[in-house]
């Protein structure tokens, strides 16, 4: 995406700090310019610009002074400023499962509204919420075709009219119909124009005075930074819009003015799409948005990422395995089915210290995707015998298996070859001690005091430097251990699974990083 390079500046920025010997105001002064000029070339508002590096200036003045790392300093001086401008006051909308949440959305026509409707039902869908679609937009030709082609491949229900020509009518006909049946999230998609004009306003007024939404969503194309403040002050006087999405990020070079602009007018930004695809969608948090941006990722993400993934009641089997080191195929298959309930690697990946923005964007979903439901298709050609590890896998089992899921057998030596690189990975971790009695990494999880001073030694100084130094990775290291549910670090083995996949390895050698290697 675009934005990578507006954090690959940021970054290459704060950088250059452990370049000099002293940091002081005037190298603070000279990687605030860096930063400036990245985030101006961004399209960001210059006054919101000077607003941010003036409390930079003013905080780093009060902070340093009492001492410290002021390097880091910096860096998390940035990191929070950069937040602010992204955060709005105001909070959104929170759907209630279990109820009726009718959500509608608005916007200029062409800003991907009916695309973005679609992502936003199968985003819910996909969490167990029972999701339906209403088209009322009769302004568009083909607007209903284009939603109903949509809801189709997600498996959504959905409700339009060819012959009605009120909007009105059919919101209260496909919101009504989809109350009776129950469904706990009902999208209305609306009209839109090439312009905001009096016509539009009208309709919107009284489609959401006849239906009367939960939540008014403004959807919004990033293409046009700075543009859009009086886009969503606009519609914010019109109807009363809630909250907003900001699509098309992965195309445009404006985006960081776009984001900016909506957060000043207190608007919530709620969900960033980032591609043409159902899974290109993801929920906006600014603090986690900055982090990730600027490479030093979100552990507290991928905690819920993997919570979603992982079944409740598989979490305590998952945690046995691991510090028993006892791991077969059946659980590298189970694993592997979970891994699928995480959707877009790529999305993954950016929440990974160190990862950041060079990644971005680039991992190929798909063939990673492939890849894992090629090794559970061979997987199930297997014997319960040979799944849990009680035969061994002789070349004429491995001609069978071949034979019975439609693979060669090179295939089925590929996958094997992942077992045992991903279970000498297990053991690994479940033999880690860092040091003494109670060295192990679950308890060393809860205790991050203790865990630096074993860590420190084994770290990749890269790594270290993209997380912020040492104090970057006690904080990752905190949130490690207040994984509820997860087992503390014993939980993150389930991630484990992920770092032999093709493009992944960078979660792998992390994993292996936190076992005691050295990438």
């Amino acid at each position: 995406m675009v934005l990578a390079e507006l954090g690959t500046k940021i970054s290459n920025a704060l950088k250059n700090l452990n370049k000099v010997d002293v940091v002081n105001e005037e190298t603070l002064k000279t990687v605030l310019n860096e930063i400036v000029t990245a985030l101006l070339q961004a399209d960001v508002n210059v006054h919101q610009v000077k607003k941010m590096r003036d409390a930079v200036n003013l905080q780093f003045k009060v902070q340093s002074s009492q001492g410290g790392d002021a390097r880091n300093l910096i860096r998390q001086l940035v990191v929070t400023e950069l937040s602010k401008m992204l955060e709005a006051e105001k909070k959104p909308y929170q759907p209630k499962k279990g109820k009726t949440n009718v959500v509608m959305f608005v916007g200029l026509q062409g800003s991907g509204k009916t695309t973005t409707c679609t992502k936003y039902a199968y985003y819910y869908q996909k969490k167990g919420w029972r999701t339906s679609l209403v088209c009322c937009d009769t302004f568009r030709a083909g607007a209903f075709d284009q939603l109903k082609q949509n809801a189709t491949k997600v498996r959504i229900p959905f409700y339009g009219s060819y012959s009605e020509t009120d909007p009105v009518a059919i919101a209260e006909e496909g919101v009504s119909r989809f109350k009776k049946e129950g469904f706990e999230m009902i999208i209305v998609d609306t009209s839109g124009r090439h312009k905001q004009e009096a016509e539009l306003f009208d309709e919107m007024k009284q489609v959401a005075a006849t239906i009367k939404p939960d939540e008014i969503v403004f959807v919004m194309d990033s293409s046009i930074g700075q543009a859009c403040y009086d886009q969503a002050s606009a519609f914010r006087k019109a109807v009363d819009v809630g909250s907003v999405i900001i699509t098309k990020l992965d195309g445009h070079a404006k985006g960081g003015g776009a984001l900016s602009a909506v957060a000043a007018t207190e608007s919530p930004i709620i969900f960033i799409g980032t591609g043409e695809h159902f899974d290109d969608f993801e929920s906006f948090e600014a603090a986690s948005f900055i982090k990730r941006l600027l490479g030093m990722g979100d552990i507290s993400k991928i905690v819920d990422i993997v919570k979603e993934a992982v079944p409740l009641e598989d979490q305590p089997k998952l945690l046995e395995k691991i510090t028993s080191g006892n791991f077969t195929l059946r659980d590298m298959q189970s694993q592997y089915k979970n891994i699928l309930k995480i959707g877009s690697f790529s999305q993954f990946l950016s929440f990974l210290p160190g990862v950041g923005t060079s990644l971005m964007g680039k991992t190929n979903d798909k063939e990673n995707i492939a890849k894992v439901k090629k090794f559970i298709c061979i997987m199930d050609s297997m014997t319960a015998a040979e799944l849990d590890g009680q035969a061994q896998i002789t070349p004429s089992r491995i001609t069978r298996i071949a034979k019975g899921s439609g693979s060669f057998e090179i295939e089925v030596n590929l996958m094997l070859e992942e077992f045992k690189r991903l279970k000498m990975m297990i053991e690994k971790m479940s033999k880690a001690k860092l040091g003494g009695k109670g060295g192990d990494l679950a308890s060393l999880a809860r205790n991050p005091q203790q865990m630096m001073g074993k860590l420190k030694n084994i770290v990749d100084p890269r790594m270290l430097q993209q997380m912020g130094g040492m104090d970057g990775l006690m904080d990752m290291m905190k949130q490690v251990g207040k994984m509820e549910g997860m087992g503390g670090m014993g939980g993150m083995g389930g991630l484990g699974n992920l770092g032999n996949l093709g493009n992944l390895g960078n979660l792998g050698d992390m994993m292996k990083m936190l076992g005691g290697g050295k990438k």
